[in-house]
């Protein structure tokens, strides 16, 4: 099959297969491959808007056991820097967000296995009850699994705990790749893509909303991003629980891995995957771009290559700043991009309801 035809058939509203998507990642131009991802974008997303969601993104612990080699941000417990916030601690974090008009917390920590399995059910009950215009948004994979080896419950029961506690969305964080052969190289202690797919697989059969994530730009070859989304497409398929879709690329700064991929990975790189996710994932209503992981000029781009969405303003982020890469916007400026970029803004919350639109002006 020519690539003529393949576009063709994803035209026609076709699904690719494997065989097929690996072919149009390998051998789309860019701009061919932007005009197909941007056609299909307003298919499913017909107005010209984008959205962006009033977000943080702290840390309640930076203690890990599982010694990611891409990741700069944790520490061991006992070592230099090392820190666990009290449920305390962090509920007050929680409110001075809330007071300059924050409405998602994205939590996350290290895996931590000092912390009882009350410590993160209390922090969903707190954080309702004390602070309500919040929205949760805790917990990656990996800290769900922690919490079903430090509860001896299954992770049935320990999603359901939390669900009863009133969380309703997961972030998708801890997927990397998710193929095993790069896995074991990059993560080796953190579990298999399986484990992964299955904490959102009990999750969505509960009713969980959650995001699913890619980083790529280390040691994955194209047929380790095909696998990726056809697995995620295939979970998408079961139930429809993820949101969104969001890639961002590797930061090697301070990270063990940097010995061995030292540079970033190329804007053009960003582009084509926010492209091919879009027409692969063909199941997915949303592809988020990042101003954040990639750039504010490369991510206003990438609203011309599929993406529908600007993610958030981060008011605190430190993952990507402990490998030494940092951007910072505010609500205003994340208008403006948007607005440059040819779009209305339409704030958002963390299930993609629309919070209010602010149209752009003729002179934008």
């Amino acid at each position: 099959m020519t690539l003529s035809e393949i576009y063709s058939k994803i035209r026609s509203g076709k699904r690719i297969d494997r065989e097929e998507g690996l072919f149009v990642l390998r051998n789309s131009q860019l701009l061919d491959l932007g005009d197909l991802a941007n056609e299909i974008r307003f298919k499913k997303n017909p107005d010209p808007r984008v959205t962006f969601v009033l977000d943080s993104n702290p840390n309640y612990t930076n203690i890990c056991n599982i010694d990611c080699i891409f990741c700069a941000f944790y520490r061991h417990p006992g070592e230099s820097g090392e820190y666990t916030y009290s449920v305390d601690e962090m509920i007050r974090k929680f409110k001075e967000s809330a007071a300059k008009g924050i409405t998602t917390i994205l939590l996350q920590g290290g895996v931590n296995p000092a912390l009882p399995f009350d410590y993160y059910v209390e922090m969903i009950k707190r954080t309702i009850k004390e602070v309500p215009q919040i929205h949760p948004h805790f917990y990656s994979t990996s800290e769900i699994l922690e919490m079903v080896r430090v509860s001896g419950l299954t992770l049935p029961e320990v999603l359901q705990k939390l669900w009863d506690a009133g969380l309703r969305t997961i972030p998708g964080g801890g997927a990397e790749i998710l193929s095993d052969r790069v896995k074991k190289k990059i993560s080796s202690k953190k579990g298999t893509s399986a484990d992964w797919l299955s904490v959102m697989r009990e999750a969505h059969k509960i009713g969980y909303r959650t995001t699913a994530t890619m980083m790529y730009g280390h040691l994955e070859k194209d047929e380790d991003i095909v696998e990726h989304l056809e697995v995620v497409r295939q979970l998408q398929d079961e139930h429809h629980g993820f949101t969104a879709f969001v890639p961002w690329s590797f930061k090697p700064g301070n990270t063990p891995l940097e010995k061995i991929i030292p540079t970033y990975a190329t804007p053009k790189r960003y582009l084509e995957m926010i492209a091919f996710s879009r027409i692969y994932l063909d199941n997915f209503d949303h592809i988020q771009a990042s101003w954040f992981s990639e750039g504010k000029k490369t991510g206003q781009i990438a609203l011309h290559f599929g993406a529908d969405d600007f993610g958030g303003t981060l008011l605190e982020e430190n993952v990507h700043a402990a490998a030494n890469f940092v951007n910072k916007t505010n609500t205003e400026e994340c208008i403006s991009l948007i607005h440059e970029s040819g779009f209305d803004a339409g704030q958002r919350g963390t299930l993609y309801e629309i919070k209010r639109i602010i149209p752009r002006t003729k002179a934008a």
